[in-house]
């Protein structure tokens, strides 16, 4: 029974002294860091003591620890001593006039020029007899042929025009046409005639035109005087097919429309704002804008439009910026980079890391000088890049903790030192 027991203690005695060892030095560092905070109060303490020993008057200093103890009964403050305040890294910073910057940093997308999307339709019913563009996507260029259209109503407008040629010439000949003059001038009834032929070839001619005929199909119908069963539709711009709605064989009416036709050599990058950051945004504000694609590459452009609606799901609205595309590497839907800076003007100002926020107000530890700080309640304006502007609560001069203000507060918190608010 013994030769069990004496194993059993030899593995629990190093555990017993592992724990008294641990449990040793946590009472020792609490004693120490209760003597960073407390060593001073007991100085004080003992310099008030030693002070009410001198109260007849053999201390010369005597009146001025008076006095600053008064002020210091007036305003609530939290006494750090100056070894303390290196030892916990407390720095401060000068309440100072500043130049303040907001830079908005957001995602934009990349989205077609919606001023350069055009259509191409025709102004004629009819069927389409030969398709030359066969899919979306397809670039064009301004003059290509794009389907050829049979049109009754086309074909019969230019055998009316080839009818009205083949009258003025039996009367007086083509020529009489362009020379616009009349062999005959005592022929008055053949000048009637022929000037009501010139106005029937006018008015024909004129259809022809306004059905987007051109001028070398009209020429080519005069020089062969026969109609063209099927007439080309051509694409009056440069761009890219980005919906085609034409099929081979179909019949289109008036004013439907074939295909949709873009032309990239710009695009729009339409960028978010969150509601906060929309009084800070305007228009002609310059902004920087870069793709994940393209490392190195910037575009600088201008805000063109603010829309004027806000997305319930997002809470953000939307800006629009036009850039060039001039190789066509910028596609749609690609996401991009926005960088606006705005100059929000020389502001009192202090940085980010000098508050204390407690969700209901913020607070900021004023340096008293003699190791004291004072927490005083501020109102806040504009954040702009590691800086708070300060409406309320400070003035130029002033200098306040910025860093290590947690465990200042936390000083603060234990003595019940609370800010009277600001001024």
């Amino acid at each position: 029974m013994m030769k069990h027991k004496k194993p059993i203690i030899r593995y629990l005695l190093p555990i017993i002294i592992l724990i008294l060892g641990i449990t040793l030095i946590y009472f020792l560092k609490t004693a120490s860091l209760s003597n960073i905070f407390h060593s001073r109060g007991t100085e004080s303490e003992d310099e008030r003591s030693s002070g009410h020993q001198y109260h007849t008057g053999e201390n010369p200093s005597n009146q001025q620890t008076i006095t600053h103890e008064e002020a210091k009964e007036d305003i609530p403050t939290v006494e750090i001593p100056l070894d303390k305040q290196q030892l916990i890294g407390v720095k401060t910073t000068e309440v100072a006039v500043r130049p303040l910057y907001k830079i908005i940093r957001t995602v934009g997308k990349i989205e077609y020029d919606e001023r350069k999307i055009y259509t191409i339709n025709t102004k004629f019913d009819g069927w389409i007899e030969k398709l030359y563009v066969d899919f979306t996507g397809r670039y064009l260029k301004r003059g290509e042929p794009v389907a050829e259209i049979y049109s009754p109503e086309l074909l019969a407008t230019q055998q009316e025009y080839l009818n009205a040629l083949k009258w003025a010439g039996q009367l007086n000949g083509y020529r009489l046409y362009n020379n616009d003059t009349i062999k005959d001038k005592n022929d008055v009834l053949t000048n009637m005639l022929l000037q009501d032929a010139k106005t029937i070839i006018d008015a024909a001619r004129q259809r022809l035109k306004l059905w987007d005929i051109t001028d070398e199909q009209i020429k080519k119908i005069e020089e062969t005087g026969k109609p063209i069963k099927t007439l080309t539709i051509f694409s009056n711009v440069n761009g890219y097919i980005i919906q085609k709605n034409a099929f081979q064989g179909m019949r289109v009416m008036s004013g439907e429309k074939l295909f949709d036709v873009i032309d990239l050599s710009t695009v729009w990058v339409v960028a978010d704002i969150y509601e906060y950051e929309l009084p800070l945004i305007k228009i002609g504000q310059r902004a920087n804008i870069s793709l994940s694609y393209f490392p190195g590459r910037e575009y600088s452009s201008t805000i063109e439009y603010v829309y004027p609606a806000i997305s319930g799901e997002t809470r953000t609205a939307k800006v629009r910026f036009t850039i060039p595309n001039p190789g066509g590497q910028l596609k749609p839907q690609m996401f991009t980079n926005v960088e606006i800076k705005i100059n929000i003007g020389n502001k009192l100002a202090i940085p980010d890391d000098a508050i204390i926020d407690t969700g209901t107000r913020q607070i900021v530890y004023v340096d008293k000088g003699d190791g004291y700080f004072e927490p005083r309640e501020v109102m806040l304006g504009l954040r702009a890049e590691g800086f708070r502007e300060v409406i309320k609560g400070l003035r130029a001069g002033e200098k306040v903790a910025s860093s290590a203000t947690f465990l200042i507060d936390s000083e603060a918190k234990l003595k019940n030192v609370t800010p009277l608010g600001g001024n």
